[in-house]
C-alpha cells in the first residue's frame, strides 16, 4: 500500500468514524456465504474509494473479519486486502481502470506454484443511502447520485448518508478452484473482473430498484394499453359515459390507485421503525433471507405473498426486506386504509391501493390490471397478501385469488424477467388487535379504520416480545405454468383479455401452494408454545416446573422428527423461553406451598387460541397419534396409519399442511418412533400404550398433546352426527344447525375457541367432506350420509372425549 493512501485512509479515520453508521449484509456472513475467516481473505470492491475502504473496515472489526486495509502476505509476497474495479472519477472527464486484472493474474499463478496457498476473493458492494434513478434528476441527483463519484461528490454522500451505509457481502470464489479453470492467468483474471462488474451491477439494482416512474409516464402508458382503450370504448357507449368522461375516470382511477414511492420517507422511516422495534419488541428473527437474495442476483421479479397477523405486517416485512439489503417492495393496501394522513404516507412508502371488490366495474378492472402489469414489466417487487384480510384466528385463511389470478395474467403476456412468488410466514408474540379479532368473531362488526384507531394503538405500544419473519421456498411462475399446463401456448385465446379455461385451476392450485408453503415457514415461539400447552390442560393451569418438562418434551420432539426443513426452532432451551415469555405479563403468576403456578390472565385464556392455532397444524399429527393411543390403549401401528390415512385430507385441507398423503403417512410412521424414544408412547405385545401416569417426565406431555386437538375433532363430530342423524340435509341447513350445535357445546364445555363455531372453518370443513368423497350428492344438490360417512364418523368418534361423545348422541338436530 502507498504512503499516500495510508495517509488518507488515517485522516478520514476518524470523520468516516464518527459519520457513518455501517450495515452488514447479511447478518451472518459465514453460515451464509461459507466465509472462513480461518483463511486470507482479499476484498474486491467496485470502486477505489477511501471512505468506502474504511466503512468496510467498520464493519469487519465488528465482524472479527481480517481487515481490508493490512496487506496479505502469501509465499512470500504481499497482496493488497482489497482490490477494486475502477478508479474514483476525477472532477472531469471519466474514471479508468485499475490493475486488478494483473493482481489477480498474478495471484492466479501463486496459487499454480503453491498448492498450500487458498485465497478467498470476497465481492463486497459499499450503498450509501439506497435511492433509485429517476427519470428526471434532481439537485440531490446531481450532488450525490452516482455509480463511481469523485472526491466531491463522495463528501456530500458521506455527509448526508452516512448514516444509511450498507456493506453487501457476496460468497467467497476460492482463487484456487478459479486457477484450475481453462485458460491463461490472463483470461481468468478478465473472466473474473467482467463477472464482477455484471455482480455489482445486480446489487445495485436489487438494492435501489429500477428507475422510477415519473407520474405522466405513468398516466401515458397506462391510458395507451390496448385493454384501457378498449375499457374506454365499453365505456363510452354506455350510459356511465353522459355523468364522466372516460379518459378522466381512467386518470381519476391512477391517482386513486398508484404509489408515489418516496426513498427519503423509506429512510426516515427506518429511523422511526427501529426505535419502534426497539421499544415494542424484543427482537426479530429473521429465517432463510438468503433465498430472496439469490432470487435478486439472478434478476427475478420477485412478489412477496405473506400471511397477515397484524397491521404492524405492512412495516414489519418491509423493515425487513430493507435491512436485508433488498430494494422495498410495492405494497397492496386496501382502500381502506387510504384515509389522511396515513394514506398519502402509505402511498408514499410504496402502497397502491385497491378495492375490495372490483365487481361491475371494467374500467377499473383494466386500469388496475394495467398498473400491475407495469410494475412488474418495469421491475419493480410488489407484495400482497393472499388472504385477502387479517386472520382472526391466528389460523391461515383460505386464499383470495384475484391478485394471484392477475399476476399470472401478466405472465401469459410476457414478463421481461422470470417471475417468483416468494410466500412469507409472519408471527408474533403479541398480536395488539387481538381483542379487537374476537369480538369480531363473536358478532361485532369490524371497525373502520382511523386516526383514532392509530393514535390508540401508538399509545398502547409496549412489550410484545418478539416478532418472526421466515421466506418460503420460492415459486418461479413460468416454471409452474410449464408443468401445470405444458401446451399452454397453443391454448390460449385469440383475444388477450379472455381467459384460458385451465387459468381458474391453475390459479386455485397456485394459491393452495402459496399457503402450504407459508405454513411450512412456521416459528415456533414461546408464547405460541405456552398457549398450546395451557389450553391443552383441563384446568388451564400448570406448575412452572410441569410447563418447563413439556415445553422440552415438545421442542425435543420436533428437533428430532422436523415437521419441514424450514420451519424454526428457538436456539434457547424450555426454561429460557418460559423465563422471557412470562417477562411480557401476559399469564397469571402464583405461588403455593408448592411452588409457581402458571395460568391465563383472568377472562383472557381465550386471546391465547390465536397464538396457539399459529403453530397447531405443527403438532396435528402428533396430536392424532396421541388421542388414538388415549382412546384406544393397545393400538396397533397399522391402525394409526389407516386412521390418519382417513384424516389426513381434512386436516391438510383446514390446516394447510404441506405434506401429501405418502409424506404424512412416512412422518407419522416416524412420529410415532421418535415419540417411543422419547417415552411418550411405550410398545407392547397388544400394541401401543400412552406411558404410566407414574411417569413424572413424560404422561403429561403425551397427555395434553392427545387435547390439543380435541376441538378440531369435536367439530368434525358434530357435522358428522348432524349429516348421521339426517341422512340429506341441505348444505345450507347443515352449516347452521352445526353451527348452533357447536355454541352449544361451547357454552356447556367452556371451550374458549372462537374459530369452534366459527363458519368459515365450519363450511371448509363441509367442502373437504364433499371434494373428498366422504358425502353423497342428491339429485337436488343437498348432501347424503353414506356407509363412507359412517366410516369416519366412527373414526372420528373414537378420538372425541366420552362426554362430548355422551351429549352429540342426544342432539336433536333441528334443520329450519
Amino acid at each position: 500500500m502507498s504512503w499516500m493512501r495510508k495517509t488518507l485512509l488515517s485522516v478520514f479515520h476518524y470523520p468516516v468514524k464518527l459519520l457513518v453508521k455501517d450495515h452488514n449484509i447479511p447478518a451472518n456472513v459465514e453460515k451464509e456465504l461459507g466465509i472462513d475467516r480461518t483463511k486470507p481473505i482479499i476484498y474486491l470492491l467496485p470502486t477505489n474509494s477511501v471512505t468506502d475502504q474504511l466503512a468496510l473496515r467498520m464493519c469487519t472489526q465488528r465482524l472479527g473479519l481480517p481487515s481490508p486495509v493490512k496487506d496479505v502476505e502469501l509465499a512470500g509476497k504481499t497482496y493488497p486486502a482489497s482490490v477494486f474495479l475502477r478508479k474514483t472519477e476525477p472532477l472531469f472527464g471519466q474514471p479508468s481502470q485499475t490493475d486488478v486484472e494483473s493482481i489477480f493474474s498474478d495471484l492466479f499463478h501463486l496459487h499454480r506454484d503453491h498448492e498450500d496457498v487458498d485465497v478467498q476473493v470476497v465481492p463486497v458492494f459499499v450503498s450509501w443511502g439506497r435511492a433509485p434513478g429517476k427519470g428526471k434528476p434532481g439537485l440531490s441527483d446531481l450532488i450525490a447520485h452516482h455509480a463511481s463519484p469523485s472526491w466531491l461528490r463522495k463528501f456530500f454522500i458521506v455527509m448526508f448518508l452516512g448514516r444509511d451505509n450498507f456493506i453487501n457481502f457476496s460468497k467467497a470464489v476460492s482463487a484456487r478452484e478459479m486457477s484450475t479453470q481453462r485458460g491463461t492467468d490472463d483470461s481468468i483474471a478478465h473472466k473474473l473482473v467482467r463477472v464482477a462488474s455484471t455482480h455489482f451491477h445486480r446489487k445495485h439494482q436489487s438494492m435501489t430498484g429500477p428507475t422510477l416512474l415519473e407520474r405522466q409516464e405513468l398516466h401515458n402508458a397506462i391510458l395507451g394499453s390496448e385493454a384501457v382503450k378498449r375499457a374506454m370504448a365499453e365505456e363510452s357507449a354506455s350510459k356511465k359515459a353522459k355523468k364522466q368522461d372516460p379518459k378522466e375516470a381512467v386518470r381519476e382511477y391512477i391517482d386513486e390507485i398508484a404509489a408515489d414511492y418516496r426513498e427519503g420517507l423509506i429512510r426516515f422511516g427506518d429511523r422511526i421503525l427501529t426505535r419502534i422495534w426497539n421499544k415494542i419488541y424484543n427482537g426479530i428473527s429473521v429465517g432463510h433471507s438468503e433465498r430472496i437474495r439469490e432470487l435478486a442476483a439472478n434478476g427475478h421479479e420477485i412478489i412477496y405473498v405473506p400471511c397477515h397477523r397484524s397491521h404492524m405486517d405492512y412495516m414489519l416485512l418491509t423493515y425487513v426486506i430493507y435491512h436485508e439489503g433488498m430494494v422495498t417492495p410495492h405494497i397492496a393496501a386496501g382502500i381502506n386504509l387510504n384515509f389522511w394522513p396515513a394514506g398519502p404516507i402509505f402511498r408514499r412508502s410504496g402502497a397502491f391501493f385497491l378495492r375490495r371488490s372490483f365487481a361491475g366495474n371494467k374500467l377499473y378492472t383494466a386500469v388496475f390490471r394495467e398498473y400491475l402489469e407495469l410494475l412488474f414489466n418495469k421491475g419493480y417487487s410488489v407484495k400482497y397478501y393472499p388472504e385477502g384480510g387479517r386472520s382472526r384466528t391466528g389460523r391461515l385463511i383460505p386464499p383470495k385469488t384475484g391478485m394471484l389470478a392477475m399476476t399470472m395474467q401478466a405472465v401469459l403476456k410476457g414478463v421481461q424477467r422470470p417471475v417468483s412468488i416468494v410466500p412469507v410466514y409472519i408471527g408474533y408474540e403479541n398480536v395488539m388487535e387481538v381483542k379487537s379479532y374476537l369480538s369480531e368473531l363473536k358478532g361485532s362488526g369490524k371497525k373502520k379504520e382511523s386516526n383514532l384507531q392509530v393514535f390508540s394503538a401508538i399509545r398502547k405500544l409496549k412489550n410484545y416480545g418478539h416478532g418472526y419473519v421466515n421466506f418460503g421456498e420460492p415459486i418461479q411462475l413460468n416454471q409452474f405454468l410449464e408443468q401445470s399446463v405444458p401446451d399452454w401456448r397453443e391454448t390460449l385465446p385469440a383475444d388477450p383479455e379472455k381467459k384460458p379455461n385451465w387459468l381458474t385451476p391453475l390459479v386455485n392450485d397456485l394459491a393452495h401452494e402459496v399457503m402450504l408453503r407459508i405454513n411450512r415457514n412456521a416459528a415456533i415461539n414461546g408464547m405460541a408454545l405456552i398457549s398450546l400447552c395451557l389450553l391443552s390442560s383441563k384446568t388451564q393451569t400448570m406448575t412452572e416446573k410441569e410447563l418447563v418438562r413439556v415445553m422440552d418434551n415438545y421442542l425435543a420432539l420436533l428437533r428430532s422428527a422436523p415437521y419441514s426443513d424450514d420451519a424454526t426452532i428457538p436456539a434457547s432451551n424450555a426454561r429460557t423461553m418460559l423465563e422471557e415469555t412470562l417477562a411480557l405479563k401476559r399469564f397469571d403468576i402464583s405461588q403455593d406451598g408448592y411452588g409457581t403456578m402458571i395460568a391465563p390472565l383472568k377472562d383472557a385464556a381465550v386471546f391465547l387460541t390465536y397464538y396457539r392455532n399459529n403453530i397447531l397444524h405443527l403438532f396435528a399429527l402428533p396430536g392424532v397419534i396421541l388421542s388414538a393411543v388415549f382412546g384406544r390403549p393397545g393400538i396397533h401401528r397399522h391402525e394409526i396409519l389407516r386412521l390418519m390415512a382417513a384424516l389426513y385430507p381434512l386436516l391438510q385441507r383446514e390446516l394447510f399442511i404441506y405434506m401429501t398423503q405418502d409424506e404424512a403417512l412416512a412422518y407419522t410412521d416416524k412420529l410415532i418412533t421418535t415419540l417411543l424414544e422419547q417415552g411418550m408412547l411405550t410398545e407392547m405385545e397388544q400394541g401401543l400404550l400412552h406411558p404410566p401416569a407414574s411417569s413424572d417426565r413424560a404422561f403429561h406431555s403425551a397427555w395434553l398433546l392427545s387435547r390439543c386437538m380435541q376441538e378440531t375433532f369435536q367439530r368434525y363430530a358434530v357435522v358428522l352426527t348432524i349429516i348421521e342423524r339426517e341422512r340429506v340435509i341441505s348444505r345450507n341447513s347443515l352449516e347452521r344447525t352445526s353451527r348452533q350445535v357447536a355454541e352449544r357445546l361451547s357454552t356447556l364445555y367452556g371451550m374458549n375457541s372462537p374459530e369452534f363455531y366459527d363458519k368459515n372453518v365450519l363450511s371448509s370443513f363441509i367442502s373437504a367432506l364433499r371434494e373428498n368423497h366422504w358425502l353423497d350428492s342428491a339429485p337436488d344438490g343437498s348432501l347424503k350420509y353414506s356407509e363412507e360417512s359412517d366410516a369416519l364418523r366412527q373414526d372420528v368418534l373414537s378420538l372425541v372425549w366420552p362426554e362430548i361423545t355422551q351429549h352429540l348422541q342426544n342432539v336433536e338436530a333441528t334443520c329450519g
